[in-house]
């Protein structure tokens, strides 16, 4: 098919020549958003004229997909709303960290170390951290299989499996961050709550309301910031702000320690709770070094993906877990098996330095949030066609009403059921399980069997088997604390 001649024939560019571009026009295309339009519509207007500029052929039907040469070095992209491939592994790594990083930790000595003690669990973390490396590195090796970057985790998995596998775990996936936003909210609703506390004991202001508050701030970030490659310096701030809660829960629970030496190691509860409050720890484990969309962060590095996104897991599996041991076993150090679930709460010391504390903790939440809820904006964004200027009247009214409706029943669900622990277990458990452990290893399996021995796809379909049988353990033990809290707490609890 020949060109068209006039406007058309100006527009598009053969791959030769497009490569020929300046560094500096490089730049713009990855830093600007709505640069990705001029691809898109680039590659649309080769395919309608034939495949000029010797691209492959597209299936405009079914969602565009484009290449582009710099930010994709030439691998196929499904269609997006948001920016693809052009961030750091630096950059990445530290998305990563913030969320190994974030105020959860304050809970980790609770809820790890006081269900399994401290042989059981140092064992516990140093495992559950090389199980992970190795698990979201199967993962992330697996990120451009069949010459297509797989963005969304449902992408890869439908992408190896079909259709039905796609849902499964699209549903899966969303439980699991939903949940984990269900849990921030939470979290930074308990640290404002600790704020008012420490200058005033009139329980005026009760935690539902403070989860009201920390919903409505989580939902102004989610309307300023429209993707995650756009966090940029927001990682940096909350970096700070992780360093500032967890160096006070140091300092502090170190003083304490010290001025109180007589503490209780004992593992609380009757044979029986001691059972499924082990099996909750575990959990816990597999819970606080996973995202469950490590594809979705993966999406936003640069070429070449696989080798840069082993970078940010070693960064974040290296350095980036050094803090949260330190707060984890200095925590229960200093309190024992008295440790609170939220360890600012245990801590002693100046007001003003316990307040900075959980003000950090406060923020930390809100950039975490927005990084474990950017797969749901990215579908909506996606589905609704919002794109070009994050500031068009249009797509900022779009988030408004959809974030924010996102984030509302988010803030409700947080104010009815506060209770931390057991939304960490039973998120470890019905979704952290499955999509880190039994899917990374299956999916593994099957697109590399040709290349597997025998040894190997043993070894894979141990751990398969064997993340199940703790995937459905930890649900049940999950799900008895959460009756079991449901009885002692009412709905709206003021913890």
């Amino acid at each position: 098919m020949r060109r068209k001649s006039g406007e058309i024939t100006d527009f598009l560019m053969s791959k030769e020549e497009a490569k020929e571009e300046t560094e500096e026009e490089y730049n713009e295309t990855c830093d600007h958003f709505d640069r990705d339009d001029y691809w898109k519509r680039r590659i649309i207007m080769e395919a309608r004229s034939g495949n000029v500029g010797g691209s492959k052929s597209f299936s405009l039907s079914k969602g565009v997909v484009f290449h582009d040469d710099y930010c994709n070095d030439g691998v196929e992209v499904p269609d997006t709303a948001h920016q693809i491939g052009c961030d750091s592994w630096f950059q990445v790594g530290f998305v990563l960290t913030t969320g190994v990083n974030s105020a959860y930790v304050l809970g980790y000595s609770s809820a790890i170390l006081v269900p399994l003690g401290w042989v059981a669990g140092i064992i516990g973390l140093i495992a559950a951290t090389l199980i992970s490396l190795y698990a979201n590195g199967l993962i992330a090796k697996l990120h451009e299989y069949g010459g297509t970057r797989h963005i969304r985790y449902r992408d890869l998995a439908g992408y190896i499996y079909g259709r039905k596998a796609y849902s499964l775990t699209w549903v899966l996936q969303y439980i699991n961050l939903f949940m984990i936003n269900t849990g921030y909210i939470i979290l930074a609703g308990s640290a404002l709550k600790a704020v008012y506390v420490l200058f005033r004991d009139d329980d005026a202001l009760k935690l539902p309301y403070c989860i009201i508050i920390a919903g409505f701030m989580c939902g102004v970030f989610a309307i300023g910031i429209p993707h995650l490659s756009a966090l940029g310096i927001w990682l940096g701030v909350s970096t700070v702000l992780s360093l500032i809660y967890i160096s006070v829960a140091i300092v502090l629970s170190l003083q304490d320690g010290i001025r109180n030496p007589a503490r209780d190691y004992s593992i609380p509860g009757t044979k029986m709770s001691k059972i499924f409050t082990t099996i909750g720890a575990i959990a816990n484990l597999v819970f606080a070094f996973n995202t469950g969309m490590l594809p979705e962060i993966q999406a936003t590095i640069m070429q070449p993906v696989v080798k840069n996104m082993m970078k940010a897991l070693y960064l974040q599996f290296s350095i980036g877990v050094v803090p949260m041991y330190a707060v984890t076993f200095i925590g229960y150090w200093a309190y024992g098996s008295s440790t609170s679930s939220y360890l600012l709460d245990n801590v002693s010391g100046p007001i003003w330095v316990k307040a900075m504390a959980n003000i950090a903790a406060f923020f930390h939440c809100i950039i975490a949030l927005h990084i474990f809820a950017s797969p749901m904006y990215e579908y909506l964004d996606t589905k609704f066609g919002i794109k070009e200027s994050p500031l068009a009247i249009k797509n900022l009214s779009f988030r408004v009403l959809v974030r924010g409706g996102y984030l509302t029943i988010n803030t409700f669900i947080s104010a009815l059921l506060p209770f931390l622990g057991d939304f960490m277990s039973l998120t470890g458990a019905i979704s952290t399980f499955p999509l880190t452990f039994i899917l990374a290893n299956h999916m593994y399996l099957v697109a590399k069997r040709n290349k597997l021995d025998s040894l190997k796809k043993l070894w894979h379909w141990f751990n398969v088997l064997f993340f199940g049988l703790m995937s459905v353990a930890a649900a049940i033990a999950a799900l008895r604390l959460i009756a079991v809290d449901s009885k002692t707490y009412n709905i709206f609890a003021d913890l």
